[in-house]
């Protein structure tokens, strides 16, 4: 049924009680704006056309989803969410036909279920409207729900217009609604503002309805936190842990061991095999996977990462954009930049850095090193302190090692260099020239031994000072 349906999300507003120049919209909730994670709920339904009213830094907003095949209105000024909805209204008059989702961006722990289970009902009922309700002990200043004996929803009264019997009522507005569009649109033409704001209310729609004999309806969703919007960075903040809470729980009931779920951030889009292990306090952002064996962390932060079977990525490290293989190891304290690939049991140990770099297959770097811009062959061996010197200032240039080279200690590369397959580099060298395949390569100064200096020096001193006295 939902594939009969359009959506209008209203996205205008300021988020005042935010504090923030940022659009409301646009703060995030588990690495990804809230009106994201309205999208994802109403494009799991199949809803088309998808609506999106804009207001408050509509370039802002409108830039960030460009792209995404959504249809964007100004409303401007704005006032209210009634007259957003009439901003949208030749939109939605094209697909009468079609039932219309109301709901707002500021609400990303809004599940496709409950979407789904509201726009069923409606279609079910026959209703000219249904909105979603909940129950809260305490409904404070949100608009109560009265409803007729027969369950038909009669009002929907603002807290501060509520009777004292009116605010003991629990159901609260959650502000979201479907509403059938022929139904819908003489009484959108109607709407008038009816408070000291001069704002267009949506509410207002459902006694217009009910004054032209209309039936609404109501779906009472079992969770009340999922439907409330999110208005104050404290309650975004709470919004996001409840997120996280629910992609930690669908990965574990998948078989993904997470020591310490409380200290485990997972992102919208990670994804990870069975019998993967996410230790404490790892962060995983944007598609990163995780295959099975794979164990990360404790303290790592992957973003956009590709973990193998049987890898690991040790203590402290920061992954991003790049392919760990199979039985690879990483860390601790690795800093993986993007375009990195580390081959099937290729080990980068404490303090390396790659950026951009192909460690090859057995190929080993365990200490204090940076490899920008290097094919590192397979089996090859990266001394402690070696450094690809792979920027001159203007261009970045490459580095070849080949497979089985032996580079030693504190080597510095000056790109481009090629070190040929089974060469040796000895410890201390600069390399600024090609070393040819099974070739030894040395490039430090000769060292000098001076027999008895120290000797001579310390007899000098005494010397000095005896002249001085």
């Amino acid at each position: 049924m939902s594939a009969h349906a359009q959506a209008v999300i209203l996205a205008a507003g300021r988020g005042t009680r935010m504090k923030s120049a940022r659009a409301k919209v646009l703060h995030q909730a588990q690495g990804v704006p809230m009106l994201e994670h309205v999208l994802r709920s109403v494009r799991a339904l199949g809803v088309d056309p998808l609506t999106v009213v804009v207001g408050h830094q509509a370039e802002a907003v409108e830039a960030a989803f460009a792209g995404r095949g959504l249809r964007f209105v100004r409303q401007e000024p704005q006032l209210g969410t009634g007259h957003a909805v009439q901003m949208a209204r030749e939109i939605v008059e094209a697909h009468a036909e079609r039932t219309l989702l109301v709901i707002n961006g500021d609400v990303p722990l809004l599940r496709p279920e409950t979407l789904s289970a509201l726009l069923d009902t409606h279609q079910a009922t026959g209703a000219a409207a249904t909105i979603l309700t909940v129950d809260l002990d305490e409904p404070g200043a949100y608009g109560r729900v009265l409803r007729e004996p027969d369950g038909q929803v009669r009002a929907i009264v603002a807290a501060r217009d509520a009777s004292d019997a009116e605010r003991q009522v629990r159901e609260i507005n959650a502000g979201i609604y479907v509403f059938s569009v022929p139904a819908l649109l003489p009484v959108l033409s109607s709407l008038r503002p009816q408070n000291a704001q001069g704002e267009y209310y949506v509410t207002d729609l459902v006694g217009l309805l009910r004054a032209a004999g209309h039936r609404v309806g109501a779906v009472k969703t079992a969770d009340p936190v999922e439907a409330l919007g999110v208005n104050t960075l404290s309650e975004l903040a709470a919004a996001s842990r409840r997120l996280g809470e629910r992609r930690v729980a669908e990965l574990m009931a998948a078989g993904v061991v997470i020591e310490d779920p409380q200290t485990t951030h997972v992102g919208l889009d990670v994804t990870a095999e069975a019998d993967a292990v996410i230790r404490p306090f790892t962060i995983l952002e944007g598609r990163t996977h995780l295959a099975a064996g794979a164990v990360v962390g404790p303290f790592a932060r992957l973003t956009d990462m590709q973990i193998g079977p049987g890898a690991q990525v040790l203590d402290h490290c920061l992954l991003r954009e790049s392919v760990v293989e199979a039985g690879a190891a990483i860390g601790p304290f690795a800093h993986i930049r993007p375009d990195s690939h580390v081959a099937a049991r290729a080990k980068v140990g404490n303090f390396v850095e790659l950026k951009k770099t192909r460690l090859g297959e057995g190929a080993k770097a365990p200490h204090l090193s940076y490899l920008g811009d290097a094919t590192i062959g397979a089996s090859a061996n990266i001394g402690a302190g070696t450094i690809t010197c792979n920027y001159d200032g203007q261009t970045k240039s490459p580095t070849q090692i080949g497979e089985g080279a032996f580079v030693g200690s504190d080597v510095t590369l000056v790109a481009p260099v090629t070190i040929g397959e089974g060469a040796y580099i000895g410890a201390g060298s600069v390399i600024t020239d090609d070393v040819p395949a099974g070739a030894l390569a040395l490039g430090r100064g000769r060292q000098v031994v001076k027999p008895g200096w120290a000797e001579e020096r310390a007899r000098a001193r005494e010397k000095a000072r005896a002249a001085k006295s």
